[in-house]
């Protein structure tokens, strides 16, 4: 009878040590799992902000042209994101806009300083532009008299005045110059 009950504690520390290993190992099962979400939610979070970003669509830029539709191809050339300029590629996309058209904030900006465009002294009616950034993206419009350049403005709200293109390019399609400030292409945006 001693040997059977010698038989059933050996039985009973083992179940013991057993079920302690079990809830150990359920635990560090669980603190792994709850690292693991936690890992996945920033991930998750992370994942939408960028789809947010890519996602950004730029409302009306000029009086007029509520499509923002892009300017095509004339005998300076085509508007479009990496288009032939000679010896280089144009770095951003032309938005159709007549001169002297009131410009529109696409979405709410922050003004971030006036933008000088060429060193050409012949170009001087079109020097001007502004640099800003809104909705998780940094872009600059060229050929506009901005009405100013810090601060912040809502959107479809003016920024300012289409300069006049006809005086310095005869017979271009006028338009404002879109070009994101790591000169990636912003085709997709609009």
């Amino acid at each position: 009878m001693l040997g059977n009950n010698r038989k059933y504690l050996m039985w009973t520390e083992n179940d013991e040590l057993y079920k302690s290993r079990e809830k150990k190992k359920k635990k560090n099962r669980l603190y792994l799992d709850q690292t693991l979400d936690s890992k996945m939610r920033r991930v998750f979070i992370l994942l939408a902000v960028l789809c947010v970003c890519d996602g950004v669509m730029f409302g009306q830029l000029c009086n007029g042209n509520s499509a923002n539709s892009r300017r095509t191809s004339d005998k300076w050339g085509r508007g479009n994101y990496g288009a032939s300029r000679g010896a280089r590629l144009h770095k951003g996309l032309d938005i159709v806009c007549s001169d002297g058209s009131i410009v529109y904030a696409p979405f709410d900006v922050t003004l971030n300083g006036k933008v000088t465009v060429y060193t050409d002294p012949n170009k001087a009616a079109i020097n001007s532009g502004i640099n800003l950034s809104g909705e998780g993206l940094c872009f600059k419009l060229f050929y506009v008299q901005p009405d100013r350049t810090s601060g912040t403005v809502r959107a479809g709200q003016r920024l300012g005045v289409m300069l006049p293109m006809q005086s310095v390019y005869p017979e271009i399609t006028s338009h404002i110059h879109v070009q994101m400030c790591d000169r990636s292409d912003p085709t997709p945006h609009f």
